[in-house]
């Protein structure tokens, strides 16, 4: 049976509706994990090294398109929880439109900045070449990559949430396929992981705008609209959480590039790009589980309905919780076994990445909660309280404790720091849902 927006959620529903989100936010993960595979284990970890340090510059220009996407759909949703259909299309519409521009923008700009732009990121001499080359493939899709992003949340929005899976599923499936034919048969390195994970990016990008721009789509559809300049604004307030998370995240993966390559050398960075990979995983569980019910809460905030409104927060902090428990336990148990996966050629790299990796691990515990406090005002339309709370979460404390523990602790400082910063950024998370539950009235 159809789950709607408007539905009573009891946990097997909210998982229900939640789960193809969880998927399609692992399966989007799996265009830098399959590169990394392949990479790894068919050309090298000088090369592996390469694309860890420009990913963080790629994900920061492609931040915008989540912004939008995040922001947009929780803006529309709202639109639609008030009964104004026609308004919603319009806004659905002009996202769309204002994201495919800003995309070619930024991809002509990325490409020729991408040097300096990976020397600020810390690639070395030894690193430099294969960083520039892999970084300008991956930005001339960069338009494509943001209409992804930004259709996995308008899919939800459209109450179309197994669509968004099966097309990250194709979207996967086609970049592993690409990957091999391009590396292991035409040996074209590092340059044919880039162009598989474009060519995964357009089955993603392409194909939902095809199926909105018909008539008969469904709840959401592209038609004629013109620019909304205060929705747009709302928008952009409202996902700047969003966009600060990836930004921030981007940023302190540069700070833990350059602390690893100064205490560990370029086998630092290629121990911290395979724990990166398989926090996509780990990580993808609690974004999606998040992405996955802010549509749900919009339209419940939309319609007034306080009482829906403390059903799914109280449901959501409790399998949020679930998560977190399953995380840590299954990381810690299986760090050596997916460690290997990556890099069984290399005694000592995977010793230094199985440490690092149970270290690491313990951040799970409590980052589901960060995570869904951000995307749950979110969805409330509270843009300034979500990026705060991603800003102290993501850059302020992250950042500064990756600076801070090597001091004191050394390379343990840096496995460890994640873990410190998201128990300070879970303070933070609380005291707002405490002094917001009367405005909103989900407590």
């Amino acid at each position: 049976m159809k789950i709607q927006l408007s539905d009573h959620f009891t946990y097997r529903k909210l998982l229900r509706f939640t789960f193809p989100s969880i998927v399609t936010t692992i399966c989007a993960s799996i265009y830098s994990i399959i590169d990394g595979l392949f990479v790894s284990n068919l050309v090298g970890d000088l090369e592996l090294s390469a694309i860890n340090i420009v990913m963080p510059v790629i994900m920061i220009i492609e931040a915008f398109g989540f912004m939008l996407g995040v922001g947009g759909s929780a803006v529309t949703a709202k639109s639609m929880g008030e009964s104004k259909q026609k308004q919603a299309n319009r806004y659905f519409s002009m996202f769309v439109w204002v994201i495919a521009i800003l995309g070619i923008v930024l991809s002509v700009i990325g490409i020729i900045c991408m040097e300096p732009l990976a020397r600020l990121a810390g690639a070395s001499d030894l690193l430099i070449r294969d960083s520039v080359l892999y970084g300008r493939i991956l930005l001339t899709g960069a338009a494509v990559f943001m209409l992804q992003l930004t259709f996995q949340s308008f899919l939800i929005v459209a109450e179309k949430p197994h669509m968004a899976l099966w097309l990250s599923l194709a979207a996967g499936v086609t970049n592993m396929v690409m990957d091999y034919v391009f590396i292991k048969i035409f040996w074209m390195g590092i340059a044919g992981a880039g162009f598989a994970t474009i060519i995964g990016y357009s089955v993603g990008g392409i194909i939902p705008l095809v199926y909105f721009l018909h008539k008969k789509s469904g709840s959401l559809q592209l038609m004629k609209t013109k620019f909304y300049g205060k929705p747009l604004l709302n928008a952009c307030a409202n996902g700047s959480s969003e966009m600060m998370n990836n930004i921030a995240a981007s940023l302190v993966g540069i700070i833990y590039n350059i602390q690893l390559i100064w205490m560990l050398g370029e086998a630092g960075v290629a121990a911290y790009s395979i724990i990166m990979y398989v926090d996509f995983i780990f990580l993808g569980t609690f974004f999606g589980f998040s992405f996955g019910g802010a549509p749900v809460i919009s339209y419940q905030y939309g319609a007034e309905n306080h009482g829906e409104l403390q059903n799914l927060f109280r449901k959501s902090l409790m399998i949020t919780g679930m998560f977190s428990i399953i995380m840590v336990v299954v990381s810690e148990m299986s760090s050596y076994s997916l460690s290997r996966i990556f890099i069984n050629y290399n005694r000592d790299l995977l010793e230094i990445t199985v440490h690092g990796f149970r270290l690491f691990a313990l951040n799970y515990i409590i980052c589901g909660l960060n995570v869904f406090s951000s995307s749950f005002f979110t969805a409330l339309c509270n843009g300034k309280v979500s990026a705060l709370l991603s800003f102290m979460r993501a850059l302020v404390l992250r950042g500064g404790i990756t600076f801070l523990l090597p001091v004191f602790w050394g390379v343990d400082g840096i496995w460890l720091a994640v873990m410190v910063a998201e128990i300070l950024a879970s303070v933070f998370s609380i005291v707002f849902f405490i002094t917001k539950r009367k405005r909103y009235g989900y407590a």
